[in-house]
């Protein structure tokens, strides 16, 4: 009986040298330069399948407060820049083997780099990271899309303006979307972080944002739950 593949190892090379190696090793390499259009040093991801423990979790990482929560939780880091030789922000790359109910294991990998590669991946079982990983060094939009073993759904969403909250929410399975809503907008980091399940009765069936006092109230009436963070927080714009 032939065991099920998961994904298992994930590393990043940054010159040929390290190509080689990887290759070696018996890694298999995604041909998208993650340093596209930047100027900057051809990046590669890459990635073992075995039935060793799955990887369950992956997150990004572009300032220090950012790494502060995954190093507490054991995350382990690819000491790599995914943004080596341009000037875009220092991008490490991290993952994590969970046995949680919140844990459903990463069987493919793949990155997209335009918005029609993007929209071919919006299919079930796929799921798309929010970083950009060319984040702040120009080039192309390039995002990291996981594959999981079985479909999961959003069961929790929940929001944080500061990091002091990021170990106990990794710690109880939530996934931090890594990218800040506030971003150039002034004001805290915000990051939107949610909770996945694979009982489809468990999913959240609708999302909506409100802008003003009307709007909130509306959802409210309708049974809403509130998320209870301002995502302008520190902008001096609306509440959202």
């Amino acid at each position: 009986l032939k065991m099920p593949q998961h994904i298992t190892d994930i590393d990043i090379s940054v010159n040929h040298a390290e190509e080689k190696q990887l290759r070696k090793l018996g890694f298999t390499q995604i041909h998208v330069d993650l340093n596209s259009d930047t100027g900057g040093n051809p990046v590669y991801l890459w990635y073992k399948t075995s039935d060793c423990p799955a990887i369950t979790r992956i997150q990004f990482s572009f300032t220090d407060e950012m790494r502060e929560g995954l190093v507490t939780e054991g995350y382990h880091k690819v000491d790599k820049n995914l943004n080596n030789g341009n000037s875009g922000s220092a991008i490490y790359l991290w993952f994590f083997k969970g046995c949680t109910d919140y844990d459903v294991p990463v069987v493919e990998l793949d990155v997209s780099t335009d918005a029609q590669s993007d929209a071919m991946k919006v299919q079930p079982l796929w799921e798309r990271s929010a970083c950009d990983l060319n984040r702040r060094a120009g080039g192309k939009w390039i995002y990291l899309w996981m594959k999981r073993e079985r479909q999961t759904y959003i069961s929790d969403i929940t929001a944080t303006a500061n990091t002091s909250l990021d170990s106990s929410l990794f710690r109880q399975g939530y996934t931090r979307m890594d990218e800040d809503t506030n971003r150039d907008a002034g004001g805290a980091f915000i990051f939107l972080w949610y909770r996945r399940t694979t009982d489809s009765q468990k999913a959240v069936r609708d999302l909506q944002v409100s802008t003003d006092g009307e709007s909130e109230e509306s959802f409210q009436n309708q049974n809403y739950q509130q998320v209870e963070l301002d995502l302008n927080q520190g902008t001096k714009g609306s509440p959202v």
